[in-house]
Formats: structure tokens, C-alpha cells, sequence
């Protein structure tokens, strides 16, 4: 790696991760003022662990993101299947499309067409809404990790299954499933983490009692950022690191094997 790669290297991380890492320390910071260091204190942490309407954003943001990463990792690793199992079918071009279409389309166009199904269907928004489209968002994300353990599947292990009489389910659950566990919780993972801090889109399909946690976030930052901001940001940055980096881990493990 040239000199010029490794500036060009280290100004893009700092670029990137700078403004993140002043968070984390400013977080800590003793002074009301989030521009002013007054010191060394972890009591914001305190302040945040007895704010109410906080609390219960991060609770309604764990609901939905659950929710949410299971019914997208069912509907996702079973669109994997249909796509990668079952070769050409009457369809697939359109089903392909619908599957991946979240992940490309902007997320304001996403919101928007789900917030105008959502009062066609007349579906009162709040929490179930949010999940669903959550779900459509994350299910061609699931696809696509699951999808790429399959291609390098070794597909003798269920030819072997079924010749010892094995039935279809039988081979599925046995050795199929097993065989995709990795993935498939990779894919939840991932599912997860993007409903998680996920805010454009929860910021159209949400209704009363169903503010998420980055939104609550978004709407007090406007009246000021304070240091509870900043630990509250932080403890979530943390979270989402460690499901990143796990999934990270299983998507590493299960393509080595």
C-alpha cells in the first residue's frame, strides 16, 4: 500500500468514525453544555436510566425490531429457497423484484408507499405497522445471506439423507435447516439491527404510543443535543455494534466451512 492509499485510508476512517467517537467521549462529559468539557462523569448514564418517555422508546424499538427479524427472517430464508432451490418458475422475474426492491429503493419511497397502503386499507398506524414495514425491509436483506449459503451448499448431504428414505420435510429439518442455521441467524441479526435504528421509515408508518427509539432521539436533538442524548446515542451505537460484528462472525464461520 502506497503513502497515498494509506492517507487516502486513514482520512476516510476519520472522516467516518471521528464524529462517532466525539459522541462516545462527550457522553461522559460532567457539563450540561455538550460543546463545554467540564470533566469526567458517567451520571448522564443515571439521568437516562429514570427518563420515562426514553425508556419506553427503547422498549417499543426492541419490540418491533424483534418482531420484526423474526417474520423477516421466516418470509426471507423462505424466499431464498423459492429463488435458489427451484430453479426457473412461471413468475420469478416478478418475485425477484419484489423480494430485493426494499433494499435499493429509497427509504422515503418505501415509508410513503407503505403510509398510503396503510390508510387505503384504512390499518390504524402504530406498532403493527411499523413491524410490517420493517419486515418488508429487511426480508431481502435475510435473502440475500441466506441465499449465498446456499449456493455453496454441498447439496450431496440431502441427496445422501433422502436415499437412506428420508421424506422432503425430513431432509429439510435434518439437514437442510441445520446446514443454514448459521445464515439464517446472521439474517436475523441483520434484520434486526436495520428495524432497530432504522428512522425514516418508522417515521411515516408510526402513530400515537408507537415512537421508536431513534425517532424519540430525532425529536428531542431539535430542541437541543444534551449530554442524555449523547449516552443514549452511545449505549445504542454499542448495541448495534455487537450484533454487526456477530453476525459478521457467523457470515465469516459458515463461509469457511
Amino acid at each position: 500500500m502506497t503513502l497515498l492509499n494509506r492517507a487516502a485510508l486513514i482520512l476516510g476512517l476519520a472522516f467516518l468514525y471521528a464524529p462517532i467517537l466525539v459522541l462516545v467521549v462527550y457522553s461522559f462529559n460532567a457539563s450540561s453544555l455538550v460543546t463545554v468539557w467540564g470533566g469526567f462523569s458517567a451520571r448522564w448514564y443515571s439521568v437516562l436510566l429514570s427518563d420515562r418517555p426514553l425508556l419506553e422508546a427503547a422498549w417499543v424499538s426492541f419490540r418491533v425490531a424483534f418482531l420484526a427479524g423474526v417474520i423477516a427472517t421466516a418470509l426471507g430464508t423462505l424466499a431464498a429457497l423459492a429463488l435458489g432451490r427451484h430453479g426457473r418458475f412461471r413468475g420469478r422475474a416478478l418475485f425477484t423484484a419484489l423480494v430485493f426492491a426494499p433494499m435499493v429503493m429509497p427509504e422515503v419511497i418505501t415509508g410513503l408507499s407503505l403510509l398510503l397502503l396503510f390508510v387505503g386499507i384504512g390499518l390504524d398506524r402504530g406498532i403493527v405497522t411499523i413491524v410490517i414495514a420493517h419486515t418488508t425491509f429487511g426480508i431481502g436483506f435475510v435473502a440475500v445471506v441466506v441465499g449465498a449459503r446456499l449456493k455453496v451448499l454441498d447439496g450431496t448431504l440431502e441427496e445422501a439423507a433422502a436415499d437412506l428414505g428420508a421424506g422432503p420435510a425430513r431432509v429439510f429439518l435434518t439437514v437442510t435447516l441445520p446446514l443454514l442455521a448459521p445464515a439464517i441467524i446472521a439474517g436475523f441479526l441483520l434484520a434486526f439491527t436495520l428495524s432497530l435504528d432504522d428512522l425514516v421509515i418508522a417515521s411515516f408508518v408510526s402513530g400515537p404510543g408507537a415512537t421508536t427509539l431513534p425517532m424519540r432521539i430525532y425529536s428531542q436533538i431539535r430542541l437541543g443535543v444534551n449530554p442524555e442524548i449523547n449516552a443514549a446515542s452511545t449505549l445504542l451505537i454499542v448495541l448495534v455494534g455487537m450484533v454487526a460484528l456477530t453476525a459478521s462472525r457467523l457470515l465469516d464461520s459458515h463461509g469457511k466451512s
